[in-house]
């Protein structure tokens, strides 16, 4: 049998006279006189219970965050007692009968009151704690919403989800971000990237693949946007005709996703005060050179040989604002000194590539590119990055057994919440952020 019979939250005037099962935490305790009141939560929401005197002893030494199992009578409340901030305001629930499942200690380690003065850094440390607030219940809501959508969205476009390797052989991504495992006497890598495994389904006949999974930098970066272990969207796609193509399959799944949460997330972004504006398509779209000029205007420069910082960053999504009315910009045309050895290069111009980033409110959210598909192509870009491509030849051998024109795009959902959300720090959208100074819980 069920511990209750309803969520706090359910209960309305229509549950009048029924006998109930409520279990939760003790959110509030009030005693007045001989009786008291309890709010006991769920994730749900709250329902005010009513305790008799016998009750109000028998909860006394009750404290906040206890759990608790509330047998009783819903009955509507009198008009002037009605609470039009809480969800079940117009009920309450009459005890019968308290069974106490866990008492709380006191005092609490964090604040568990929605304006905290409480850090962040200490909330991670009780973070269990710190989901009980409801604003950062409505964060991690709104992030499996995002999460689902864009396993929507994909799948809507042909896309099918693979599971790829998280323990792989030092590889195609540069080695000086890697986390070295010892792997049976060997050394293996926790992967950056799915890259390599992106490519290999495309070109295995699946043509449309993706992935939302774990990705490791071993990156020392101590900022509000980086991390140590995030959650990568990654999509590739076979049978391209240019990397115009991967970015309006980008455009076309974002604008979905933000269209899906905006529906489906109404009361989680109303706890939260926040509007979702869907983006309008096609996304702006600047090279970077037009970009470098823009900065250099506005006393910022920007080496030819040389990506924009976050600073810089910063500055472009203001005059992507400013200019285009969009939160969205794809800079385009990356210096291939800047760019990994497999994204294929224009044949006007091999100085750069066919690739680009999605900056998303002055943010970098993703990159993206069309991959170089010619292994004798390969061989060369690979040389001219000082690597031999004989040494990769789980890589190699891809491309040597036909292989589509392809290309795809890698994006950050922790970014991406955080700034969807304007939470200020990628740290309050993941439920345990991993971070160079950050091990535990």
């Amino acid at each position: 049998m069920s511990l209750r019979t309803h969520a706090c939250g359910q209960l309305r005037v229509s549950d009048a006279g029924k006998e109930v099962v409520l279990s939760g935490w003790v959110d509030s305790f009030r005693v007045a006189g001989k009786i008291s009141f309890l709010t006991v939560r769920d994730r749900t929401g709250t329902t005010q219970v009513f305790l008799n005197a016998a009750l109000t002893d028998h909860c006394k030494h009750l404290q906040k965050e206890s759990v608790v199992q509330v047998f009783g009578k819903v009955n509507k409340r009198p008009e002037k007692q009605i609470n039009p901030a809480m969800h079940t305001g117009e009920v309450e629930v009459e005890a019968q009968r308290v069974e106490i499942l866990s008492l709380a200690e006191a005092p609490l380690p964090i604040e568990i009151r929605e304006e905290t003065t409480t850090s962040l850094d200490k909330r991670l440390d009780y973070r269990f704690l710190d989901f009980r607030r409801e604003r950062v219940k409505a964060i991690f809501m709104i992030r499996s919403k995002i999460y689902t959508a864009f396993v929507h969205a994909l799948e809507k476009h042909g896309f099918i989800q693979v599971a790829l390797p998280k323990i792989t052989e030092s590889g195609v991504e540069s080695g000086a971000e890697e986390f070295k495992i010892p792997y049976f006497g060997k050394t293996a890598s926790l992967a950056q990237s799915p890259q390599i495994y992106k490519q290999m389904f495309v070109v295995s006949g699946l043509e449309r693949v993706f992935e939302i999974g774990p990705v490791f930098r071993a990156e020392k970066s101590h900022t509000t946007r980086h991390l140590t272990e995030f959650t990568g969207i990654d999509f590739e796609m076979g049978f391209i005709e240019s990397e115009e193509e991967v970015m309006r399959m980008a455009e076309n799944v974002i604008h979905d996703v933000w269209a899906e949460v905006k529906e489906k997330a109404k009361e989680e972004l109303q706890i939260l005060g926040k509007e979702i504006t869907v983006p309008t398509i096609p996304f702006p779209r600047v090279s970077l050179h037009e970009l470098r000029k823009v900065l250099a205007a506005k006393g910022k420069i920007i080496p030819e040989d040389d990506d924009p910082d976050a600073a810089a960053e910063i500055m472009i999504g203001e005059y992507i604002k400013e200019k285009y009315h969009h939160d969205f910009v794809f800079a385009l045309d990356y210096p291939f000194t800047k760019r990994p050895f497999y994204h294929m290069r224009p044949a006007d111009d091999p100085s750069v590539t066919k690739s680009f980033d999605l900056i998303y409110r002055g943010v970098e959210i993703g990159t993206g590119a069309q991959r170089e598909h010619r292994v004798d192509v390969l061989r060369q870009q690979c040389e001219l990055k000082g690597l031999d491509l004989d040494k990769l030849p789980a890589y190699r051998d891809i491309f040597r057994y036909g292989a589509p024109p392809h290309g795809g795009i890698g994006l950050g959902m922790d970014r991406i919440v955080n700034l969807m959300l304007e939470l200020g720090n990628v740290r309050e959208g993941i439920p345990l952020p991993r971070d160079p100074d950050r091990l535990t819980p």
